[in-house]
């Protein structure tokens, strides 16, 4: 079965308990909310679900658990990616095995200097080569210092395992680029909620974003509007949510996200040493931020909380 790229997926949020425990009840809470409000599906365990802060078995728990939260209706999702192919293979297979549709896979980072894009090709065939479910790449430069060039991904997107793209990045001309390059069934996706609006215009096929995990309904409001040829409207509702989208992944991080949730009637929890919980100033900011984003689409802060159980 072909899996929906198309519209926003949410790339879910690991809560935490005050003594860095994952609250899973925390988790199933907000992907009860997440499943009613019209999104196509979910990514766990990439970046803003802190993978990289949990051990084997805690990644195979957040997947089982969120799996029997998520209806098969919506797209499943799960991050991968280890320092070397064989590892980033046998991390797949976990993955799938604990319910994985497919899997968005970042780029090994390390040894930085030998991660050439030869490397990268080679790399993602061998990976797709040998995965059982489809394989989504996943260019995040800002945390890796990685990018996958237009070039690249056109070749890899002629691999029939590996089905689409996330680029994490703000440069709306490569992305067009990459997009003119690639193989026509291949998803382009955005995961900068800052240039969401633009990267629709410019062929993504739908948003993995952040800060849909607090405002999904400003994001879903953009997609629906730049597919209804309502260009200026779109803008318009992107310029209220640049602020929010800056201050949750750039600014104040996986912290300020989660603190965002929160204000927003989700569960944010903790996240793990050595991140941090954003400021009370920061938490003022973004909820100022949030408000505005919120009131761009007529729908208060007030009305989603009262969903918070």
């Amino acid at each position: 079965m072909a899996i929906n790229l198309n519209g926003l997926l949410l790339p879910t949020t690991t809560p935490f308990m005050s003594s860095e425990e994952i609250d899973l009840h925390g988790l199933t809470s907000n992907l009860d909310k997440w499943n009613r409000c019209g999104v196509t599906g979910y990514v766990l365990l990439g970046s803003t679900g802190e993978r990289v802060n949990l051990d084997e078995r805690e990644y195979l728990e957040v997947i089982e658990t969120a799996r029997r939260a998520v209806p098969d209706s919506l797209s499943f999702i799960v991050g991968a990616g280890q320092q070397s192919t064989r590892g980033t293979i046998v991390e797949i297979e976990r993955a799938a095995k604990a319910g994985a549709e497919a899997v968005l896979v970042i780029t090994p980072n390390y040894y930085r200097s030998a991660i050439t894009q030869e490397a990268l090709i080679n790399h993602y065939t061998a990976v797709a080569d040998a995965s059982p479910i489809p394989v989504i790449l996943y260019s995040m430069p800002d945390l890796t210092g990685i990018k996958i060039e237009p070039e690249t991904a056109a070749r890899l997107s002629a691999h029939q395992n590996i089905i689409g793209m996330k680029d994490s990045s703000n440069d709306t001309p490569m992305f067009r680029k990459t997009v003119g390059m690639v193989a026509d069934d291949f998803a382009m996706m955005i995961g900068n909620g800052t240039v969401f609006n633009e990267s629709l215009q410019a062929g993504a096929r739908g948003g993995i974003l952040a800060v849909g995990c607090c405002a999904p309904q400003i994001c879903l409001e953009i997609y629906r509007a730049v597919q209804a040829g309502e260009l200026d409207r779109a803008a318009s509702l992107q310029e209220k949510l640049t602020p929010l989208a800056r201050a949750v992944t750039k600014t104040y991080g996986i912290g300020g996200l989660k603190g965002a949730m929160e204000t927003a009637g989700y569960v944010g929890g903790a996240v793990r040493a050595p991140l941090h919980a954003p400021s009370e100033e920061a938490r003022a900011e973004i909820r100022t931020f949030l408000n505005a984003a919120s009131a761009a689409i007529s729908e208060p802060l007030a009305k989603v909380s009262e969903a918070r159980p």
